[in-house]
């Protein structure tokens, strides 16, 4: 069997592998260099940017993924900000929450480019509309459970006894490297280096993931399976899982939907399913930065989530699935709604800004 095994590993495949090990290589380097950088850029954050609140963290989180046009280098950065008390655990909570409000509008912004090489309109565009209703009727009430879970401090004391083993580890390898670049360079210019290896090893880790040909693989024949909502809520969970990114889990969904695979129904309990396991390269970022607290601030959110998802699938499904799709059908026919809708996920973070 073994044999048989490696002889079916092409150069290609070992390449993959070896680029997503090279991925996770920089991915924690970045963290490195993020969490050095900001001790210093901590006070820019609080006093410049006036990020003194859960509000403000929020806003901030939301608009700062759609510069980035990506949610994981945002909560990535705020674990850093939280591990130099830039940030407290709330402010912390709230700011991952709204980076991932703004993350789900690269699902729309694909539908919109679909929608101008001449695809179907409605098609193109509902998907991310679905992404973004979905992703904020879930995440809004989650932030106040979080919150609240958070003041209680239950899950204080849940914790990976491993993570300060793990930690030291790469102290080892990568302490040498930061100690000479902090003789030669001020600490907001290793933050910035550290924001850049971010986003260039998310970059690594998407183009090392295998491409799929969803004729060949047989994905149309399991079109009767996907109108189970909670077998498509696992589906999303264990496709971002592995992806580590909900913006690419989700936005296979857009050309998906065009080509008539999967229904818009059933990309509803998909996207909540990737909205929990999203956290898992945010909870890698925890155990490496070797922080209790940021830690227990992705397992709340992890969590919060979750219950949220759940209590929705399982107790009021088929009134929010139809609630849902009714926003959406009103915003696609009628352009007004949808510029007030566009205009509100736009100034409502730089309103949160200002509290």
């Amino acid at each position: 069997m073994r044999p048989n095994l490696l002889k079916r590993l092409t150069p290609q495949m070992l390449g993959k592998v070896a680029l997503f090990v090279f991925a996770l290589f920089v991915f924690t380097f970045a963290l490195v260099l993020l969490k050095e950088g900001a001790k210093e850029f901590g006070p820019f954050v609080r006093n410049f940017l006036d990020v003194n609140n859960v509000a403000n963290a929020l806003g901030f989180g939301w608009l700062f993924a759609y510069a980035v046009m990506s949610g994981s280098p945002v909560a990535a950065i705020t674990l850093t900000l939280l591990d130099a008390n830039a940030l407290n655990h709330a402010e912390a909570f709230a700011m991952i929450n709204g980076s991932r409000l703004g993350a789900s509008f690269i699902v729309l912004f694909i539908g919109f480019v679909y929608t101008l090489r001449g695809r179907e309109r409605k098609a193109s565009m509902s998907t991310g509309l679905l992404s973004l209703i979905v992703t904020q009727t879930t995440y809004i009430p989650a932030l106040f459970l979080g919150l609240w879970l958070l003041r209680m401090g239950w899950l204080d004391a849940l914790q990976l006894t491993q993570a300060s083993e793990v930690s030291s580890v790469f102290d080892l390898i990568f302490d040498p490297i930061t100690g000479f670049l902090l003789g030669w360079l001020p600490r907001w210019v290793i933050f910035g280096m550290g924001f850049l290896a971010l986003l260039f090893s998310f970059s690594l880790l998407d183009r090392s993931l295998p491409k799929v040909n969803l004729e060949e693989t047989g994905f149309s024949g399991m079109a009767r399976i996907l109108y189970r909502p909670f077998f498509t809520f696992l589906l999303g969970a264990i496709v971002t899982t592995f992806t580590m990114s909900v913006s690419l889990s989700v936005s296979i969904l857009v050309p998906l939907s065009v080509r008539g695979y999967i229904r818009r129904e059933n990309i509803i309990p998909y996207v909540m399913g990737a909205n929990i396991t999203t956290f898992v390269d945010t909870l890698i970022a925890a155990v490496l930065l070797g922080n209790p607290g940021a830690f227990t601030v992705v397992l709340v959110e992890m969590l919060s989530v979750a219950l949220i998802s759940l209590l929705i699938i399982g107790l009021a499904y088929s009134p929010y699935e139809r609630w849902i799709l009714g926003v959406v059908n009103r915003l696609l026919n009628r352009p007004i709604l949808l510029a007030w809708y566009m205009f509100g996920i736009v100034g409502i973070p730089i309103v949160l800004m200002l509290f």
